[in-house]
């Protein structure tokens, strides 16, 4: 579609003023007197000239600059610089092929675990787990006890103890009376043996639960506050038990932690146990009731319960580790569970406090030590025995499966002053 441009004639040019012959007002109103063109005369068909739209001449170009003779140009172009040479190709040979066991993408190949009841780690060494105490707080309680010319500096023995972790109170017990001893040969000797004295006197050979009655498992309930390591306390025991030749089962009694049911399964997998579970945020006396009657109905030796960590501060959750302990006697009267408290050695004193509340709820039988070789301060463990006159079973002095040792209150002591 283009515009359309009227025939050039009188009509069209009839208010050209340029013209010769334009009509021109003739009474001063500015109306002119002339044919007037009627736009519906024009014929049909009429289409403009060509020619018509040829009489606007076209631009021509700027004339070109032109420099006095012998001048350089203002702006002379820069000169065009040579690419450099370039080396050929030098022809490497491909690089080898990628050689892994695992995929190049999706999900990880999860190595397979150790089959059931081989060891799959050597047993630890207490006194290389030891390492940290032996050389911080009892190192530095040497020292002190070594003394100058006027004999040990027992402020500093105290002090030191204190910093160890084994109390205020104990501590200033232990240095009185290690004072008092006459038949010590040495300082040293006479702090040993008011140390060792603080554990709590065991029964000969190594400790294992035992069972209700002809027919019974024996059942152990493991409990603590969060972080730690109780199921993998667990798992270690269940390894350790199964690779002895006795059956285990486990019961998923933290219902209430994510995952802590899946983190179970691997445990029980790993070591050849059996787990029974319910769904989370199940009712963890119903697990434990219908572990035990799995337990009794495949004749299981030792069933060991995994219970929701909790703060020794919150009520109701210590009440629910009571409610479990009497599901335990009521579904295996004569029973004599053993309620292992799972103790981090790091935390000190604070793990202390947290030891006295679960013995006051539901009666502590055993501590076991975790962490043993992350801490310089070993004398939790005097603590604890003297405070709660409960045994500390294990120790853990490492990660492997066989970190988790009995605990021996002589080697202990000796492995603390070696």
């Amino acid at each position: 579609m283009f515009w359309r441009r009227k025939p050039r004639d009188e009509a069209a040019d009839i208010d050209r003023p340029d013209r010769e012959d334009a009509p021109t007002s003739t009474d001063g109103s500015g109306i002119v007197d002339g044919p007037f063109v009627d736009p519906d005369a024009v014929p049909a068909g009429w289409e403009p000239d060509p020619a018509d739209f040829d009489d606007v001449p076209a631009a021509e170009p700027p004339p070109a600059a032109v420099s006095p003779a012998g001048a350089p140009p203002e702006h002379e172009p820069p000169p065009v610089a040579e690419p450099p040479a370039l080396d050929p190709i030098e022809t490497r040979p491909a690089p080898p092929a990628l050689v892994t066991d695992q995929p190049l993408w999706g999900p990880a190949v999860v190595p397979t675990p150790p089959a059931a009841g081989e060891p799959d780690e050597t047993p630890g060494d207490l006194a290389a787990g030891l390492e940290k105490s032996r050389t911080g707080f009892i190192g530095r309680l040497r020292g002190f006890l070594v003394g100058g010319p006027a004999g040990p500096s027992w402020d500093d023995v105290e002090e030191t103890l204190i910093a160890g972790d084994v109390g205020a109170s104990l501590a200033m017990d232990v240095v009185e009376r290690a004072r008092a001893r006459h038949d010590a040969t040495t300082s040293e000797a006479a702090v040993r043996a008011e140390l060792a004295a603080l554990l709590v006197p065991r029964e000969s050979g190594e400790w294992r639960p035992a069972p209700a009655g002809p027919g019974s498992p024996a059942v152990i309930l493991v409990v603590g506050v969060n972080g730690t390591g109780k199921t993998t306390t667990i798992g270690k025991l269940a390894s350790r038990y199964h690779h002895e030749g006795r059956s285990v089962l486990l019961a998923a009694a933290d219902t209430f932690r994510a995952a802590a049911s899946e983190q179970l399964g691997t445990w029980a997998a790993r070591s050849g146990s059996q787990i029974v579970s319910h769904a989370p945020g199940a009712d963890p006396g119903a697990v434990v009731f219908d572990a035990l009657d799995a337990a009794v109905a495949r004749h299981i030796d030792i069933v060991i319960a995994d219970t929701a960590g909790r703060l020794h501060t919150k009520v109701n959750l210590m009440d629910e580790l009571s409610k479990i302990r009497r599901i335990v006697d009521k579904r295996l009267p004569g029973a004599r569970p053993e309620t292992l408290f799972v103790l981090d050695a790091t935390t000190g004193q604070n793990g202390l406090a947290q030891a006295v509340a679960f013995h006051a709820a539901v009666g502590l039988t055993g501590v076991v030590l975790t962490k043993l070789d992350s801490t310089s301060k070993g004398g939790i463990v005097f603590a604890i025995e003297d405070s709660l006159k409960v045994p500390v079973r294990f120790v853990g002095v490492g990660e492997k499966v066989g970190d988790l040792l009995p605990f021996d209150p002589d080697a202990f002591v000796a492995a603390l002053f070696a």
